[in-house]
């Protein structure tokens, strides 16, 4: 494992900028080593502590910093993960590493039981999913690092980037308007966000449901910075229901305890099919239907997931029928539509710019992942108000799509900031800057990559 450069920080503390790299090359050498820390043979672990596995949005994230270090590894790590792609097409959020010890992290492959669901992979996996930022990962890396071979294995990954985003289509569209439904606050990547206060918390659990279980998160990072006893009761819960059913997707409506339609998620859907028709158009395939589907997915979600009222995106609970009330950095994420009409850009600046979120040209900090106004603002506790650089990533991507670049650079500068002075940490204090989580943190350490590499 690499050694961060500054040590992670407890609360109310601050990092030393006097140990910080402060120049580019430095940072560079900081990500590099810490991607090639968390290499195994085929795919990037996340971190060496916490997470020892393959996570299945993180890896597409880290695919593009490959293309900056390493540019063979973009696609042994895409097509890793995508070998452990199910039969029905889904892509799992987790591909357990056989070498590494059942106990090394809950929920386990044990917990999770798939060999025995027919649709699974031999290989041991979750049977959730992820954002399906995959495709856009690879298109951006295969332009950031061109070549024959490249070229060759993106053609390999195209139709498994077309069975993902069908199993999405087909699969999950629970609520009938075009919209994938999440079946569990850990496929929206944002697991314990203020966005699933209200629908969890319909979902029946006692904390003492995890007293049969070991959470090995709290032993590798503070309690007060992760999802609470109740909460892991409630995820325990709900693939527990999921898993019951043998991971089937039919009459999810009538059986499952949690349907949410997330804003990042169908962005992510929509994104995916931009990109695959840029995919499409490099390797001879045809873009168009590709270019159809991107229409009809942003239309839906301007039309269901919009507020005119607060100018931003809001998850809709499908058990309820209602928008989440919660203003989280995931009303900021359909930014990443490149045909997001200019009304909803121009409301979603507005959000982003307003003191919830502080979106500026000079900004001390990127964008937090929950509102700062807010009563139940946590600057600690994961996915309640800590910035992370992979949304700030996906933000600063929109845009730069939409014409931003004033902006987007404003935000980039905050994002390698925070890297100069804590080191490539999970996440961030959205204050002082301190590293929280796991140290050397992949995604950080690849997307890091990326925005020096425009620079």
């Amino acid at each position: 494992m690499v050694k961060q450069v500054v040590p992670s920080v407890g609360p109310g503390e601050n990092p030393t900028v006097e140990s910080a790299p402060r120049d580019r090359a430095a940072l560079v050498a900081l990500a590099r080593a810490t991607l090639d820390g968390n290499w195994e043979h085929d795919h990037t672990v996340p971190s060496r502590t916490l997470y020892p596995h393959q996570w299945s949005w993180d890896s597409a994230f880290i695919a593009i910093g490959w293309a900056h270090a390493r540019p063979e590894r973009v696609w042994s790590e895409l097509t890793s993960l995508f070998d452990a792609q199910w039969r029905d097409g889904r892509v799992p959020h987790i591909v357990f590493n056989p070498a590494v010890s059942d106990a090394a992290y809950f929920p386990g492959p044990g917990f999770w039981a798939t060999g025995s669901v027919d649709a699974a992979p031999p290989t041991a996996t979750s049977g959730l999913v992820q954002p399906p930022v995959h495709a856009l990962a690879a298109w951006h890396a295969y332009r950031r690092a061109p070549s024959d071979q490249a070229r060759a294995a993106l053609a390999r990954l195209y139709p498994r980037l077309v069975a993902q985003q069908h199993y999405l289509a087909s699969h999950r569209d629970v609520g009938g308007a075009g919209l994938v439904s999440i079946v569990h606050p850990w496929e929206s990547g944002l697991d314990n966000s203020p966005a699933w206060d209200d629908p969890m918390a319909a979902v029946p659990a006692e904390a003492a449901v995890l007293r049969a279980y070991r959470r090995r998160d709290i032993v590798h990072a503070a309690a007060a910075h992760r999802p609470t006893d109740l909460d892991y009761a409630r995820y325990v819960a709900i693939v527990t229901a999921y898993r019951a059913a043998g991971y089937r997707d039919g009459d999810l409506a009538h059986r499952h305890p949690f349907l949410v339609e997330c804003p990042l998620f169908n962005a992510a859907l929509g994104a995916a099919e931009h990109a695959l028709a840029g995919i499409a158009g490099e390797i001879g395939a045809d873009p168009g239907p590709h270019r159809e589907r991107a229409a009809r997915i942003t239309a839906a979600v301007v039309d269901r997931l919009y507020d005119p009222t607060t100018g931003t995106f809001h998850p809709r609970d499908l058990r309820t029928g209602r928008l989440t009330a919660a203003r989280t950095v995931l009303g900021l994420t359909p930014l990443i539509l490149p045909d997001l009409p200019a009304r909803q850009v121009e409301a979603v600046l507005v959000e982003a710019r307003s003191a919830r979120f502080g979106l500026a040209t000079a900004m001390p900090r990127p964008l937090p992942s929950h509102d700062r106004t807010a009563v139940d603002f946590e600057p600690q506790r994961y996915w309640r108000g800590p910035s992370w650089m992979n949304i700030n990533w996906l933000v600063r991507q929109g845009l730069l799509g939409h014409g931003h670049a004033a902006l987007a650079a404003g935000l980039g500068a905050s994002m390698v900031q925070l890297a100069a002075v804590a080191g490539c940490h999970e996440y961030f204090h959205p204050d002082t800057g301190a590293g929280l989580g796991s140290p050397a943190f992949s995604w950080t350490a690849a997307l890091l990559l990326d925005i020096l590499a425009e620079d």
